[in-house]
């Protein structure tokens, strides 16, 4: 699944898909109104700090057009211990060229987070643009300098579930471009800080990005039907406090 060249809007994506565009403004109408009063102008590169998501769905069941408030979608996933035992990142094959148009993964969400459409070369290199980093509001004009974060990190997803999956649905959990949230283009620094932290233990330094980290992580473990820990759990529901407004909306993958 191709993620094509698109600009931000209060420092989110714009989808290329109809689909996610409907979903998109939806999230936009929902951002005005949560976690501040202060309205947001459209061209303000700075994300939303609502925390609501892109559409999505109740695992192994129709989506919830109305979305869930924040906490009862913490409180929505199961509650299990981690199994760390037998990980290796090698288990989940990241960064291919689904499409086979000579962009891989990596590539893919960058052309769709970027601010503007960069120049595009050999084997999809990209030059000559600006992304913001929603983590920490950076303004990031080199694509060296980003990462691609797996909102969920490949070692809480085999903890939380991933280590009885197939080769292939590791795969393409490592690589979902269909739900905007699941991979996002931050700096290398807040990546690496963030590492395989759970939000008990992490969240971005920006306090703009503290709802909308909440509801991407929580909407991320439900499309993937991941299990939460007791202390995730416990601290996602204090964390989630003042985003009393947010909502949770989610597809289950497939």
């Amino acid at each position: 699944m191709q993620r094509s060249t698109s600009q931000r809007v209060n420092g989110l994506p714009e989808s290329r898909s109809a689909l996610v565009s409907l979903r998109r403004i939806g999230f936009l109408s929902a951002a005005l109104t949560a976690c501040s009063a202060e309205p947001v102008e459209a061209d303000d590169p700075k994300p939303s700090p609502t925390g609501t998501t892109a559409p999505s769905g109740a695992p192994g069941g129709a989506p919830d057009k109305g979305g869930l408030a924040l906490a009862d979608a913490i409180r929505k996933m199961p509650v299990a211990k981690e199994k760390r035992t037998g990980y290796e990142r090698d288990s989940f094959k990241h960064w291919v060229d689904e499409d086979d148009d000579g962009c891989p993964t990596r590539q893919e969400v960058l052309l769709a987070e970027a601010v503007t459409a960069p120049e595009q070369g050999a084997r999809c290199t990209l030059t000559g643009d600006s992304w913001t980093s929603y983590y920490d509001e950076a303004e990031v004009n080199d694509a060296k300098k980003l990462d691609i974060d797996h909102m969920v990190p490949l070692a809480e997803a085999w903890d939380s579930g991933t280590h009885d999956w197939t080769p292939e649905r590791r795969e393409a959990y490592a690589n979902d471009l269909d739900a905007e949230r699941s991979l996002v283009a931050v700096t290398a620094k807040t990546n690496r800080s963030k590492a395989d932290k759970d939000p008990a233990t992490w969240m971005p330094p920006a306090e703009s990005a503290t709802c909308t980290y909440l509801v991407d992580w929580t909407a991320t473990k439900l499309r993937w039907e991941l299990s939460a820990d007791e202390t995730e759990q416990a601290a996602l529901l204090e964390l989630a406090e003042p985003c009393a407004d947010s909502t949770v909306v989610y597809e289950p993958a497939t």
